[in-house]
């Protein structure tokens, strides 16, 4: 029920058919009678700071969720930023604290690898491969990191966002190996699309499929349908896989928090959930 008290959560990218965190939140703001609701917003890159600082002049939103992609240009529009989202260098989430101040947090590394562990991926001391270092894989990296892994490999086609990553890494984890500059799967016990391959048909894979070892974990960011292709190819192959859907479950408890709402579990959401691909 939307009325004058319900509270705005704009949820910011660009485009919005693949977005699916809508159908999570609003049927448990409905089930916990929480007044608020997620609205998604189309915004196009070079639109979004001029919107971003619009939409937060409107006196009943309490912040906002941040897609594709937005992520990296939105830590340059808050007031001040968490150390997670610092050291990722990107930020998916933005709150408006009662003295009128941004504040941006990153959850989508955190969301990522409670998934994997949850379906029993052992970190500690694992090499891990990320391909694609803008928002999402930068979380990603670096809640891998922190978790333990010994090598992590950085993948994107531009190179100074790879290189740039690996160097903030480093500065947080001196102990950890880094390396970019290639794509190749081979090895790794963690394989993690996070571009934006997979949206259309027709893209190509953004890994070698016949270069991962069936021991592997295969995650995915995409979640324009639950089985990508890439997905659908790493599980032939006897993978282990977490479709994208999988990190959303596991980072809005966090979210909820961080936005006042109280909290709740993956499992709670998954049974309200309206998910439709």
């Amino acid at each position: 029920m939307i009325n004058g008290k319900t509270l705005l959560i704009a949820h910011l990218g660009y485009p919005t058919e693949s977005f699916k965190a809508p159908m999570i939140y609003n049927p448990w703001f409905a089930s916990q009678g929480i007044n608020a609701v997620v609205v998604p917003m189309g915004v196009q890159a070079d639109d979004y700071p001029d919107v971003f600082r619009a939409l937060f002049r409107l006196t009943n939103i309490r912040g906002a969720l941040v897609t594709m992609p937005h992520k990296v240009t939105t830590v340059k529009l808050v007031d001040e930023l968490t150390p997670t989202a610092r050291i990722a260098g990107a930020c998916n989430a933005v709150l408006l604290r009662d003295d009128g101040k941004l504040v941006g947090d990153q959850f989508d590394g955190a969301g990522f690898v409670n998934g994997i562990r949850r379906k029993g991926c052992q970190l500690q001391g694992a090499r891990a491969i990320v391909s694609g270092c803008g928002g999402v894989g930068s979380a990603i990296a670096a809640s891998l990191a922190a978790s333990g892994v010994a090598e992590l490999a950085l993948f994107d086609t531009r190179d100074a966002t790879a290189n740039g990553l690996r160097d903030r890494l480093a500065a947080h984890y001196p102990a950890l190996r880094v390396v970019t500059g290639h794509n190749d799967p081979h090895g790794y016990d963690v394989v993690v699309n996070a571009t934006p391959l997979g949206m259309h048909p027709g893209d190509p894979l953004p890994f070698d499929v016949s270069r991962i070892v069936p021991a592997a974990t295969v995650g995915e960011v995409v979640m324009k349908s639950e089985y990508t292709p890439f997905l659908e190819a790493a599980a032939a192959r006897g993978c282990k896989v977490q479709v994208g859907t999988d990190m959303l479950f596991e980072m809005i408890p966090a979210y909820l928090e961080f936005f006042g709402f109280g909290t709740s579990t993956p499992d709670a959401l998954r049974e309200v959930a309206t998910i439709r691909y």
